[in-house]
């Protein structure tokens, strides 16, 4: 009797601890950049995420700034998942294993069982691992992300938060948004759960919501300053000639 009484004592302290949601500053201090600087994608992503982000890769063209993505995987399979995104895309995709400088035409994608934050040191980008605790009941965690994304580019960043369940990505997303970074959502429509992005809009930290068929073309449009930033208003593309004009 004594040892089922032990038993069921540790398995409430477990699952006390699987219940805990801790919140990003357990990890990162909030430390918003206020400076212009190169551009920087973040991508998040949970369940359906694997195959939103293949279709989106298999559509990137060259010609753009450093990507840094988190997906919800077990590790088991992230560096198989780096693998199939690379074989399909004109850009270079590697697993975040230790401190990488960011390249153009290049994306990094979390260890499946460590966190990835980004940095800014003279005037470049990093991408890093970080041991820490679950953050939004995850590791990585989509807000840890975004949350160094907006301490490292803030306003300069585009954030995207695809397809997964429950609201990881909201807090960072909305620090993003309050920063002036040009945030997307996923629409409902082409997610296989219509959770994150939904958390991510009900808070008011989205710009444009998107179906998935149109996320790389933003992309693009965002890497050639295609994408006019107007507030919290519905954002418009910027013709040919409308960026001929400002040029001129």
């Amino acid at each position: 009797m004594a040892l089922k009484r032990d038993d069921k004592k540790n398995n409430n302290v477990l699952s006390r601890q699987i219940e805990q949601k801790y919140h990003p500053d357990s990890v990162l201090p909030k430390n918003p950049c206020v400076l212009s600087r190169d551009k920087l994608i973040v991508i998040g992503s949970s369940t359906g995420g694997t195959e939103a982000l293949n279709k989106i890769f298999a559509e990137l063209p060259k010609g753009l700034p450093p990507i840094v993505v988190v997906q919800h995987i077990p590790k088991l399979f992230s560096a198989s998942l780096v693998a199939r995104l690379n074989a399909h895309s004109q850009i270079d995709i590697f697993e975040v294993n230790a401190k990488t400088q960011l390249q153009s035409d290049c994306a990094y994608v979390a260890n499946g069982d460590v966190h990835v934050v980004v940095s800014c040191e003279g005037g470049k980008y990093y991408a890093s691992p970080l041991e820490a605790n679950r953050v939004s009941r995850h590791r990585p965690s989509v807000d840890v992300l975004f949350r160094s994304a907006n301490n490292a580019s803030g306003k300069n960043a585009l954030a995207i938060i695809l397809t997964g369940m429950g609201d990881d990505g909201m807090i960072g997303m909305k620090e993003l948004f309050d920063n002036g970074a040009y945030t997307i959502a996923q629409d409902e429509a082409s997610c296989v759960v219509f959770g994150m992005p939904k958390k991510a809009i009900e808070i008011g930290a989205v710009r444009e919501i998107l179906p998935l068929q149109k996320i790389a073309q933003r992309i693009v449009d965002y890497a050639h300053n295609r994408i006019r930033n107007t507030g919290k208003k519905e954002p418009e593309l910027q013709t040919q000639n409308e960026s001929k004009q400002e040029s001129d």
